[in-house]
Order: structure tokens, then C-alpha cells, then sequence
């Protein structure tokens, strides 16, 4: 069987509402393989099976991440392409040159002093929650929160000064929605990294950044490109990981209930999350070379192969219980594989942090509106709030540092 011409799209309205109910419609109609549109014209599939992405995952052989001639086939205006295109880094490579940029990265982010991280989410979250504690009793978490302090804690591991962070920021978030702008914010981003690049040559600090200059041999365009990636796991899908947690926590009575009773920590509602609502939810692309039968179905050579981490962990085959979940790191929110990704545990950090000092400081916080009015964000690959309102007894004069 190939796949078929009756494509499913994943860039409209509905999908963006609520993916989970199209996903088990599409489980029904197409098995763990759904032939899909990422764009207009723009043909993929979808992997919706836990075990079948779990081989696709750990076989780079058959399913290389190099997409070369596949976006050569899509015109450059595509507002999926940035997010999928060929770049120098370890996400887009195979072999000896993606061992040489995840070591790259690696080594980098291994110098990130996971203690100090502490104190520097602490120093930038106090001020943010104080600049909305003691006003109306109402505020948009992701706007007045969570994007400043997820951008601001990147802009310190990575050496960022405002003016780039400002630049990289905006670039990120117009790939990441895979827009008319998308292109754009492509370009964007390279040339505010290459200034960036320029400075930290001229002036190295205790940063990621000045760390790859020191230790690697690495172009001023692969260095580039490796700091595009490394901002882009951890800017976007890290504030929509803190974004709908706090949604889980504001709005499941169960859960919440055994947090405050003290059975549960924040990293449990984090998994809880990171299985059923993942921010980064179809991505992990590859591109076969040759035509390969998977699960009965032939996928065409070229065209791009995406797993659905969302669908993936909802697989009624190994589906858990709620309870089974907690503690349970078996979800594929973080990828599988080779590209695995490879700062897990400083995500799982600012994420905790960035939860638990907004909560010490606001227990009583609340969703403002109906769970059913909140608005995601469209596009195939996140999982995205356009905001999250909620309210909450005004606190004046919170003092900051938290204590």
C-alpha cells in the first residue's frame, strides 16, 4: 500500500483547537501512518504509532534528517521550510558532521553551572511576578512571564546582549509559526547571530557562546547555526512546556489537588504534560532516501517523515494510567534517538523554577476565562497559547528575591 493522495492538513483552525481529537480520528482512518499536508502542497507523513516512531527514531540509516533534496522541490516561500530546511548543525545531520556539532553542543552545554541556574531564575523572575502581584489581580502569564523570563534566562546561558536578544526573539518566534514571516525571521536570526559571533570573538565571557569559540574549530556559519538550534529547543518549546503546565495546574482539579497535598512535584506535572500536552508536538523530521515499507505502507523517498510526539504517547497500545505516568520518562517530548535532545535536565530546571517561584508567590492563581476560550496557536509542529489570563488576590510589596 502507499501512502495515500487523500491528504490530512495540519495547518488549519480546527487542527490548531484541538489535535488530540483529530489525531485518534486519523488513528481509525489511517493506522499509525497519516498522510498529511504541513502546508498547502506540501506532503509529509505522520507518525502516530509509539513503536513505529520509536524505529524510525533509532534507525538514522533509513531515515536521515538531511533535507536537502527534499527543499529543493519547495519553493522558498514556504512557511514550513525555515523550521525544516538544511542547516550545519547535528539536527539536520548524519554521521562523522553530527557527531561533530551534538559534541559541539554538548560540551557547551555541559560547562551551564546547573546550581547558579537557581539563582539566575530567581533574580529575573522576582522583578517580572512583582511588576503584576500588586496591580488589578489579573495578567497574561505568557506575555507579562513566561516569554521574558524563558528569552532572559537563554539570553544568560548563551551571552546574549539585549539588543540580540531582542533580534533572535522575534526571528524565533516567526519560524515558529510558520508563517507568511517565516523566511524572514530566518534571516532575522542568522544576521543578529553573526554580529552576536563578532562580539563574543572580540570580548569571550562564561557563556555558551564564548565556550564553542574556545573549544572547537567550528565557522562563524556553523556557529551559527548551532546557536539557532540550541535557541530554538530552548525558547519556544520551553516557554509552552512552563505555559501549559500552569494550565494542567490551574485546571485539573485531581492533580492539582495531589500537588498542594505534597504526593506530587512540579517535574511529575511537568511529565504529565511533556505525555499528553508536549509543546514541541510533530517534529523530529527525516527524509528517507529510498522508497521504505513501514507498517504495511510504502513511504515515498524524499518526502518529509515527522513524529507526532503528542499522538505517539497517546498510542492506546502502550497508553498509561495517569497515575502510571508520574515519575515515568518514557513520553517522547524530548525526541528519541540519536537526536535525542541533549539538555533535558537544565529544560526540566527552568521550567520547575520558573513553576515554583511564580506559585510561592501566587498560590491562589486562577484561569481567567473559560478553558475552552483560550486560543492555540496554528501551525503543524507546537503546541502554543496566544495567551494565558489568569487572576489572583493582588499581593503588594512582594518582596524579590523570592524567599
Amino acid at each position: 500500500m502507499t501512502i495515500s493522495n487523500l491528504r490530512e492538513p495540519m495547518y488549519t483552525a480546527e487542527f490548531a483547537t484541538n489535535p488530540h481529537q483529530l489525531y485518534e480520528r486519523w488513528r481509525g482512518s489511517h493506522g499509525s501512518l497519516v498522510p498529511i499536508e504541513l502546508a498547502p502542497d506540501v506532503p509529509a507523513t505522520l507518525v502516530i504509532g509509539y513503536a513505529t516512531a520509536l524505529r524510525i527514531l533509532n534507525d538514522p540509516q533509513h531515515f536521515p534528517a538531511d533535507p536537502r533534496i527534499w527543499q529543493d522541490s519547495v519553493p522558498a516561500g514556504c512557511p514550513v521550510r525555515p523550521m525544516m530546511e538544511w542547516r550545519p548543525n547535528a539536527l539536520r545531520s548524519s554521521g562523522y558532521e553530527h557527531t561533530r556539532y551534538r559534541t559541539a553542543n554538548v560540551s557547551a552545554l555541559d560547562t551551564v553551572d546547573l546550581y547558579g541556574m537557581h539563582a539566575v531564575i530567581e533574580r529575573l523572575s522576582g522583578p517580572l511576578i512583582a511588576e503584576f502581584a500588586g496591580g488589578t489581580g489579573q495578567a497574561d502569564l505568557l506575555g507579562q512571564y513566561i516569554y521574558p523570563l524563558v528569552y532572559r534566562v537563554l539570553a544568560v546561558i548563551l551571552g546574549f546582549d539585549d539588543d540580540t536578544l531582542e533580534l533572535v526573539s522575534k526571528g524565533m518566534a516567526l519560524m515558529f509559526d510558520s508563517g507568511g514571516e517565516a523566511e524572514a525571521g530566518s534571516a532575522m536570526m542568522a544576521a543578529a547571530l553573526a554580529e552576536h559571533i563578532t562580539r563574543k570573538r572580540a570580548h569571550p565571557g562564561a557563556d555558551v557562546t564564548s565556550e564553542m569559540l574556545r573549544s572547537t574549530d567550528l565557522s562563524t556559519e556553523e556557529l551559527i547555526h548551532q546557536l539557532v538550534t540550541l535557541h530554538g529547543a530552548g525558547s519556544e518549546p520551553q516557554v509552552h512546556l512552563i505555559s501549559n503546565t500552569l494550565l494542567l495546574l490551574m485546571t485539573d482539579d485531581r492533580f492539582a489537588g495531589d500537588l498542594i497535598g505534597g504526593s506530587l512535584s512540579t517535574r511529575d506535572a511537568l511529565d504529565e504534560v511533556l505525555f499528553t500536552n508536549p509543546p514541541m508536538a510533530n517534529y523530529c523530521v527525516s527524509y528517507p532516501p529510498q522508497p521504505m515499507l513501514i507498517d504495511g505502507v510504502w513511504l515515498p523517498a524524499h518526502q518529509p517523515v515527522l513524529i507526532s510526539m503528542s499522538a505517539c504517547n497517546a498510542d492506546p497500545t502502550i497508553r498509561l494510567d495517569r497515575h502510571d505516568r508520574f515519575g515515568n520518562r518514557s513520553h517522547l517530548a524530548w525526541g528519541g534517538g540519536p537526536h535525542q535532545c541533549p539538555a533535558r535536565q537544565l529544560g526540566y530546571q527552568i521550567a520547575m523554577d520558573a513553576i515554583d517561584y511564580l506559585l510561592d508567590a501566587l498560590p491562589e492563581l486562577r484561569l481567567a476565562v473559560a478553558i475552552d476560550d483560550l486560543v492555540w496557536r496554528p501551525g503543524p509542529f507546537n503546541r502554543a497559547l496566544t495567551a494565558l489570563p489568569v487572576e489572583f488576590p493582588p499581593t503588594p510589596h512582594m518582596p524579590y528575591p523570592l524567599e
